[in-house]
């Protein structure tokens, strides 16, 4: 029944092309981008795009004497995905241990792609995990992942440019929109913040903070998904960004291309509502303005009474079916970053924030001084709360057809072309259309 299923992945198309430096007889032929230590051992091979990862890898070699790591990075996000959706047509190609993020886990779980980890040691780990982290990479009873790290939700705001206005960091959507207004009204050459169409996991987190599940999926029932993305809460959110939107207050323009990359340095959005990787991401734009005084806060809510963490974003270990030796992958995917050691260089050179909770817990990481922003300890003051409140999502086994659909829905919004509630309907629609073209049963 699941290879009905092959284009309801979503990921990515099936690529035509050959894996790139992998020959067809497996990742594991191919040349290691590290060195091994003991050329004896049991070698696994990995797909990853960390940053700083070659020094993890060496450090777990170095620390494992029947198990070694040959690591190859395969591209990021899709370009991965392209290569192991091609590996999984092909039946070989694929390494042992792939860095996925969580929203595609369910995507390549149902191709049968994913070794469940139960009965690999997943549930001697769990306890290093919050509970919301550990949902991320679970469905039913089974575990298609380790989780490594995460994007627990802040504001990340500029307090030079909202001082100057006389403007107070907003702590709820009310208080931001009304510090929208303020700043256009003074005349500011910028505006408060961008809401970016194509944001994609972005977007759907700030309706998650509104009640919304949009999804539900168990593998345990891989032909049934309840789809609901018109909901109350969803609607609510939407609505409030399109008349921020259509009063001039925010900016519209697409996340992660060169001009947002600028307009987010350069003082023409004063606040970036970001996961907790963004003030790496920040730190690493080429053109930031050294003259900026960054500061990071909590997340906005609805209800200030009743505060609702979400996150943005997290990357896993999974081990994949074509696996030769899955006793020993599942080592790699539960160990690798399993010390503090390894940690600290994820944390400290990759800007990456952990789900490992005996790092994630620690003094050290919890009283850690940024000075990107003034000293100021914001896992302390923001991310820490954010992640421990962090419930867990539920993602589609098509999430990237979901996304793009929420992308053109919400540009045509913006356009003028739909209200907000005829794009959340319409959305709703064409899921229904998809899932029901695709083979599921519509709950």
């Amino acid at each position: 029944m699941k290879s009905k299923f092959l284009a309801a992945g979503g990921v990515v198309a099936v690529a035509a092309a050959a894996l790139t430096g992998c020959s067809a007889g497996g990742a594991e032929e191919a040349s290691c981008t590290n060195k091994i230590v003991n050329a004896d051992a049991t070698q696994v091979s990995v797909w990853a795009w960390y940053p700083a990862f070659e020094d993890v890898v060496d450090l777990f070699n170095e620390s494992h004497d029947d198990v070694q790591i040959c690591w190859t990075n395969a591209g990021q996000g899709n370009d991965e995905y392209t290569k192991f959706s091609t590996a999984i047509e092909a039946g070989s190609g694929a390494p042992d241990v792939i860095m996925l993020e969580s929203e595609v886990l369910s995507s390549f779980s149902i191709r049968d792609a994913l070794v469940d980890l139960t009965e690999y040691g997943a549930g001697d780990v769990q306890a290093d995990y919050t509970d919301g982290a550990w949902k991320d990479v679970s469905s039913g009873d089974a575990v298609y992942a380790i989780p490594v790290d995460g994007g627990p939700m802040g504001m990340l705001y500029r307090k030079d440019i909202l001082d100057q206005y006389g403007i107070a960091a907003p702590t709820t959507w009310d208080e931001f929109k009304a510090a929208a207004q303020a700043l256009k009204d003074a005349g500011a050459p910028g505006v408060l913040a961008d809401f970016p169409t194509n944001g994609r996991a972005y977007n759907q987190a700030l309706f998650a903070q509104a009640g919304s599940v949009p999804f539900a999926y168990d593998n345990a029932n891989p032909t049934e998904i309840g789809i609901d993305v018109n909901d109350d809460g969803s609607k609510q959110v939407l609505a409030y960004w399109d008349g921020l939107v259509k009063d001039g207050l925010v900016a519209t323009d697409d996340a992660f291309t060169a001009d947002y990359n600028t307009k987010l340095v350069d003082g023409s959005y004063a606040i970036y509502v970001a996961a907790a990787w963004g003030p790496g991401y920040l730190q690493g734009l080429s053109d930031a303005d050294s003259d900026a005084e960054w500061r990071a806060a909590p997340v906005p809510q609805w209800d200030p009474a009743n505060p609702v963490q979400i996150n943005w974003g997290g990357s896993t270990f999974a081990v994949t079916s074509q696996a030769k030796d899955k006793e020993a992958a599942a080592t790699v995917a539960k160990e690798i970053f399993g010390t503090e050691e390894a940690w600290k260089i994820g944390i400290e050179q990759a800007a990456l924030f952990p789900l490992w909770k005996p790092i994630l817990e620690s003094d050290y990481f919890r009283d850690l001084e940024y000075p990107f922003f003034g000293g100021q300890q914001i896992n302390k003051d923001v991310f820490l709360e954010a992640a421990a409140g962090y419930q867990g999502f539920t993602f589609s086994p098509f999430q990237n057809y979901a996304y793009d659909q929420l992308t053109e829905e919400q540009f045509a919004m913006v356009q003028g072309e739909k209200t907000s509630d005829q794009a959340l309907d319409d959305l709703q629609a064409s899921l229904e259309q998809y899932a029901t073209e695709q083979g599921f049963t519509l709950e």
